[in-house]
């Protein structure tokens, strides 16, 4: 059995894969008992025989979950970091390491599901655009505050705008509470529609664009293209790049 760990900024998602059959999955957020969930989550799993984790959280949560890792006495987990090139896909960064490893990550998936050249937009606490040739050639890309993260961010720099509950998207808002949402989501989407138009030339015909992250599905039906859902893009990714076989996609 093979132990996949994707770290990122919410929440921490795993697989246990074997032979190409999913043995478990699942998620914590950082908010939440990491410790004492992944101990329970993991215990009637088999003993890993490798574990490869991508993270873009800092070493005191790494550390923190590869010590579950090694009570479960297997291997040190291998920390994957974005490198030059590998699996087809070349990165545009002139250091290759100051590119978050989830992009490189799902970029790889990309290619290797044969969807590339196409656009990626990842939507969690960050928005990341990345355009990605069909040679897998990184054309290069775009980091912005995600919706939520705008909204948060809105709040806290005002006096006045103090919503009296979450807000909905609307064309038109007539309080506060949903002029704050539908601006802070119409701005992601209005970019993503940008990047767009502006790559498309660069990737050519027949070029595709992917949503993933947990905020996907509401962005893509906000942005005015059409866009497939990826689910898990970094933990297959992850799979790829550490010669793990994945489970049939009818199963994802």
């Amino acid at each position: 059995m093979r132990l996949l760990l994707d770290l990122g900024n919410t929440r921490l998602k795993w697989w246990a894969l074997d032979a190409g059959r999913r043995l478990g999955e699942g998620a914590v957020a950082w908010t939440g008992s990491v410790a004492e969930h992944l101990a329970a989550e993991w215990a009637g799993l088999p003993e890993p025989e490798a574990v490869f984790g991508a993270s873009v959280v800092d070493s005191e949560r790494e550390q923190l979950v590869d010590a579950q890792v090694r009570r479960r006495g297997g291997a040190a987990t291998v920390w994957v970091r974005s490198p030059a090139e590998a699996c087809g896909v070349r990165s545009a960064y002139a250091d290759p390491s100051r590119l978050g490893v989830d992009r490189f990550l799902a970029m790889v998936a990309a290619h290797a599901d044969g969807r590339s050249p196409c656009v990626l937009v990842g939507v969690g606490t960050a928005l990341t655009l990345d355009a990605l040739g069909g040679d897998g050639r990184h054309l290069g890309g775009l980091i912005a505050p995600g919706p939520q993260l705008m909204q948060h961010s809105l709040l806290g720099a005002t006096v006045q705008v103090r919503p009296e509950r979450p807000g909905e998207v609307a064309v038109l808002a007539d309080n506060t509470a949903d002029a704050v949402a539908s601006g802070c989501w119409g701005a992601c989407a209005a970019l993503v529609e940008r990047f767009v138009a502006q790559v498309e030339p660069m990737l050519g015909s027949g070029s595709t664009l992917l949503f993933g992250g947990g905020d996907a599905p509401l962005l893509r039906e906000l942005v005015a293209r059409p866009g497939e859902l990826v689910v898990d893009g970094v933990l297959r990714g992850l799979a790829v790049w550490s010669g793990t076989a994945l489970p049939p996609a009818a199963d994802d």
